[in-house]
């Protein structure tokens, strides 16, 4: 009896596996950032993307996870009032406002300002690498819906103040106010809290140990806002 050779695998056939790891991919891209966002809001996150960057380039790795609850309220109140104003009062983590005055100034030809929110800000320190390119901005804009829905508040300023860069190589408020108070972040005063909160624009080239005079000006901002704020500080942590 005469066997039948298989002949290879036609070209329809080959498409159609494409098209299954395709599928299985996208699936894992899909579902793989908002399991790996919900386990992260009881576990804290072990690293990021940007500590394994500075730390290839020579900058160390020094951090100390606390609770939101271990950290003086001034700390979260500053944050709030130097980077996003309306933390406690925005929709799915953006501030729709600031992002129509962006597209407008885009539109004029104009230089945006920024409309980076302290969830956005979250959603790329903990996921994504550092930069401005487009497709980082889109992936953060896709994942900032994720943090903001299935994250309450508070846990989105714990996780904000344990792992954003302070100085280089200095991660979180416990070990930035270590390092450049000699104290824990349950101690921060008012005003070394609003030099932390100061120096988060660019942590690489602005110290809270040695402020320069635009640092200690922008402090004294930050802690003039915070008491303009109000009760659009109610979801943080009170005195």
């Amino acid at each position: 009896m005469m066997r039948l050779r298989r002949s290879p695998p036609g070209p329809a056939r080959g498409a159609g596996r494409l098209r299954g790891w395709l599928r299985r991919l996208l699936l894992v891209l899909l579902l793989a950032p908002p399991a790996l966002i919900l386990a992260y809001r009881v576990i804290p996150p072990p690293v990021t993307p940007l500590m394994l960057i500075r730390a290839a380039q020579g900058h160390g790795m020094q951090r100390d996870w606390v609770p939101l609850a271990a950290m003086a309220p001034a700390l979260a109140q500053s944050v709030i009032a130097s980077e996003d104003n309306l933390f406690c009062r925005q929709a799915l983590g953006f501030d729709f406002g600031a992002l129509r005055a962006e597209l407008q100034a885009w539109w004029a030809g104009e230089r945006p300002r920024g409309a980076s929110t302290l969830t956005m800000q979250t959603a790329k320190n903990l996921l994504l690498w550092p930069g401005r390119d487009p497709v980082r901005k889109l992936i953060e804009a896709w994942l900032t819906p994720q943090v903001a829905l299935l994250w309450p508040r508070q846990r989105v300023l714990e996780v904000y103040l344990n792992i954003v860069e302070f100085g280089p190589g200095l991660y979180g408020a416990e070990a930035a106010a270590r390092s450049f108070f000699d104290k824990p972040a349950a101690r921060l005063t008012p005003r070394e809290a609003a030099l932390l909160a100061a120096v988060l624009p660019s942590p690489l080239n602005w110290s809270a140990a040695a402020p320069s005079a635009a640092t200690q000006r922008r402090a004294a901002a930050i802690e003039r806002r915070v008491a303009q704020l109000g009760p659009l500080l109610d979801c943080a942590p009170a005195d």
